[in-house]
This record gives C-alpha cells, structure tokens and sequence, in this order.
C-alpha cells in the first residue's frame, strides 16, 4: 500500500537533484565568464619591450584618449595556426660558437622557452648552402650521380676561422658548433616545441645550367630532375636519423631570383616548378615513406613557390589546377619582398584572400622576411624610415602590419630569416647583412635584443601551435589593426598594433565583460586572457 507514496518521494527527489544540477551548472557557466586573468603586455618606440603593463585592466573608461571598442567572438573560428618564428643557417650557428655555453643556452632560451622566452614555434633552415653561410656547399662529391658521397656533415662538421674573410681572427669558443647542433640544442631548451621548413637555394652547380658564378643563378637540367629529388629526399632521411623530423620543404627558394643574383639560387618556372613536384620530387617523398597522399598533414608538408607574395597567384596556378601536381602540395610559401612596396599595395591583402579562396584546401605560410641592419643604431632603425633597393618603409610599422594582416587573410604561421646575426649583420659573403632577432657581438660577446625579436614574442608566445584565428569585431581606425587568436588551453590573445602617435583606450568586450586598458603610442599589445 505504500508504494505509490515512495514512488511518489522518489519522483520528486529526482527532481530536486535535476534542480541542483542545474543550478550549479549556470553557477559554473556564469563563474567561468569570469575565471580568468587578463594580463597586457607591450612593446613601444618609447622603450617596452614586451613589458607587462597591467595584469588587471579596469572596467571603467578614464576619458582621457580616443577610444576603440573591440569585440572578441570566440565562437566563430578561421584559420589554424603552425607557428611563428625564425630560421636556422649556418651564420646563426657561426654566432653562437663565438660566445660561452652558458650565454649560448641563454640565447637559445630567450627563443625556444615558451615561458622563459618568445616560444618559437616554426623554424625554417636551408638545404646545402645559403646567402647566410660562410661559404658554398653541398652533400655530395661533384658528378656523384648515385649519391654514394652524400653526407649532411658539412650541418655538424663545425668551424675553422677560416672560411672567409669576416670570420678570419674571431675567437671560437666552441668550433665544432654548427646546424644541427644548434637545432638540436634548441631542441633540448624546457618545453620546447617547434617545426623546420627546410629550403634547397641551389643543387650542386654540375647539375644546372646557365650559371653565372658558382651555384648561383641558371637552372637546373632536366636531366636531372629525379637526381635531385632522390637528393632531397635523402636530405629529409639524413636529418629524421639524428632526431630532426622536419615538418616542411619548400622545392626552391626565390625560384624567379636566378637571372642577376649574387648567392646560391636556381632558377624555376611555374611550369618547371609544377613538373618538377608532380613527376619528380614528389613520387620521390611518397617512395622514401616522408609524404602520405592519403593525409598530407600526417607527414612532410611540400609548399610550393617560396617566393614574393605580389606574384604568387600566378605561379601557383599551374601546380594547383593539375591534379597530379596539386596532389603532392600542401600548400603555399610565400615572402614579403619589396618590402617598401607593401604598404603601397595594401599588403597584399587581395592576393591573401585570392590564393585563399581559390584555394581553400591549401595551406599558407609566410616563409621569409628580413630588412638591411644598420650597424650603428641596430635598435633605433626600426622605428624610423629605412630603405631597400626600390623605396623606403618603417621596419616595426612593416613588420606588425604584414603580420596582422596576413593572419587576418587566412595565413598559418610567419617566419622571419636569420635568427642569430653579428652586430654588423655577418657572416654574409655576399655583403648583404641583415638585421635579425639577436645579434651578437663576437668580440665582446654582447647580445642584442631587437624590437623585432619583442615583435615576433606578442605572436610566438601568445599565439600557440594549434590556436584558431577567431572573429574580433572592431571599428576602422587609421593607423590601428588587430587580430585575435583562441588557444587550445582556452586561452585568448587579441594582438593591436597602434601607429599612431597619440595614445588610445582600448574597450575589449568578451562575452559580456568588457575591459578597458590603454596602448602607448607607436606600440603593439598582447592582451592575453588566461585562464584558471
């Protein structure tokens, strides 16, 4: 007789527990709208270098400067990210064998920690030698069609002093420092984790045609296609034996600079390029086990092209609309050369969004940027007017608007050339010296931190492996751009770069909180939402 009653309880305690669950859940829901740490970190003309300016931004508008109000959207989701970062070469490793241990394993961690440095995240070095190498080289004896000589010791052989004039009477510390080693010291900085795009500039010069000096300029024969592609291929085998998986290939740097270049190159039509990767190099990876049709994400990545971004579209299309070429490609690299161009031609935001929507299930990747040093003020240059071979731009203004805007037109990842330089932008045999991230002094071991070293650590240490771009909805404002990235820990970078030279207040709204915080002039930002 009583069972209806205890039916009736037990009813009615189910529904009190569905009523509990409830409320917890939207008290949690409500609690994580709230549970996490913002902290804003800047970089400016007037002396931050990724200083963090505030880790508890006000909710209350101060009315002293124009504000912007911007509006991050993590729902809506684009692009995937590989990464950020900076290139292995040979001068690199030349560097870092001048000064003592203990400042190498610094240097290499102000790169590579994740915490303790800028977490590079995508790397790219150079297949036999580059203009960033102390002298030519390749793997193999010369006529050796068999490649029965190959060898990548010349990556771990070290260094005599010897090798060209800029090197000659500089003390080494340790000599038998080289590529690899420098990659795999790299490798063993704490929580370090980054991918390499590896770059042929040049084959050996018995295998081109057309040369003007040594492995410069002409093109490689046909006849030795396949040569070259097992070449590479090979390349990729010797490297994963001591522990490098690399994660990319480009098959040639710069392949339209081979007419009046004064270093390594070889020159590529879009027709040769196209032919070579679908009847050679790309057969090659797939037979050595390095390339999987079936998933071209699941082994190494082929991007096409690797050179300016102004004519990319037109070079990529013969490889792409041929379906036994564009098989093997998992996308595009491409450079941002003329630099003094860029600004002019919007960054070529239209060419982004051209080889994006043409092309929707290739990759892109920015593979090579840089800009001349000036030795005397290597810091100072970057905030004021400098010049290349067709007009003149801002370093840091290029930089951060090239950047922004190409993650905002669909990019994956953004890498910088040499790493590592002297302070007079050598070893470069060809006297054209870059600036870079760091710079050594080799005499007296000082290091230089560049703003562009802080520049690439807002997107490099905020912006992780496998972040999503997500919508950050804003108001046009000259002199102003954005972007914003949703992490896999759930973390939220919203990068701003101000030109300007007035200061601005920021309003960023996440779901329904909004913040307030300010940008210096001449500045960028990361304001970064980390979670509990």
């Amino acid at each position: 007789m009583n069972y209806p009653l205890i039916h009736r309880l037990s009813r009615h305690h189910i529904s009190l527990v569905q009523i509990l669950t409830l409320l917890i859940l939207i008290s949690s829901c409500a609690s994580n709208q709230k549970d996490y740490v913002v902290e804003v970190y800047q970089t400016s003309q007037s002396g931050d270098n990724l200083k963090l300016i505030s880790n508890n931004p006000t909710t209350q508008s101060t009315g002293k400067y124009k504000k912007v109000n911007l509006q991050v959207n993590a729902d809506q989701k684009f692009q995937e990210y590989i990464g950020f970062g900076a290139s292995f070469t040979e001068s690199s490793a030349w560097n870092l064998a001048t000064i003592p241990e203990t400042l190498r394993k610094e240097v290499l961690t102000r790169l590579f920690s994740p915490t303790a440095g800028a977490g590079f995240s995508l790397t790219r070095t150079h297949i036999n030698s580059s203009d960033y190498s102390n002298n030519h080289y390749t793997y193999i004896e010369s006529g050796d069609k068999n490649l029965s000589t190959f060898s990548i010791n010349e990556d771990m052989k070290g260094f005599t002093g010897e090798e060209n004039e800029q090197v000659k009477g500089i003390e080494l510390i340790t000599p038998d420092y080289d590529i690899i080693p420098m990659i795999k010291e790299a490798q063993s900085v704490k929580d370090a984790h980054f991918n390499i795009i590896a770059s042929p500039w040049s084959p050996p010069s018995w295998m081109k045609t057309g040369e003007t000096s040594e492995m410069t300029n002409g093109t490689l024969m046909p006849q030795y296609y396949s040569l070259w592609a097992k070449y590479l291929s090979t390349f990729v085998t010797a490297y994963a034996e001591h522990g490098i998986d690399l994660w990319g290939i480009t098959p040639q740097n710069e392949p339209l600079h081979a007419h009046d270049a004064r270093w390594d190159s070889n020159g590529f039509t879009a027709e040769q390029g196209r032919d070579f990767l679908r009847d050679h190099l790309g057969p090659q990876l797939v037979k050595d086990g390095h390339l999987n049709l079936e998933d071209l994400d699941a082994g190494l990545r082929v991007l096409i092209y690797d050179h300016n971004k102004s004519t990319m579209n037109d070079y990529v299309t013969p490889t792409y609309t041929d379906p036994e070429a564009a098989k093997y490609a998992w996308g595009t690299g491409f450079h941002w050369y003329t630099n003094s161009e860029l600004e002019e031609n919007n960054w070529y935001a239209k060419a982004l969004d051209t080889l994006r929507t043409t092309w929707p299930e290739k990759g892109m990747i920015h593979t090579e940027s840089s800009i001349d040093i000036d030795a005397n003020d290597p810091i100072g240059q970057y905030w004021r007017e400098s010049t290349d071979y067709a007009g003149t731009f801002v370093p840091f203004d290029t930089y951060a608007y090239d950047i922004i805007t190409d993650l905002n037109h669909g990019v994956q990842g953004y890498v910088e050339w040499c790493m590592i330089l002297s302070n007079k932008g050598q070893p470069n045999p060809y006297d054209n010296f870059n600036s870079a991230p760091i710079l050594i002094n080799p005499i007296t071991d000082e290091v230089i931190y560049t703003p562009l070293y802080y520049l690439l650590s807002h997107f490099s240490k905020f912006i992780r492996p496998g972040a999503h771009r997500i919508e950050l909805i804003g108001e046009a404002m000259e002199g102003l751009v954005y972007t914003a990235a949703l992490n896999p820990d759930g973390s939220i970078a919203v990068v701003v770069y101000n030109r300007n030279t007035e200061p601005l207040e920021l309003g960023l709204t996440l779901k329904s909180k909004t913040l307030k915080t300010h940008i210096a002039p001449r500045a960028i930002q990361t304001i970064n939402f980390r979670f509990n």
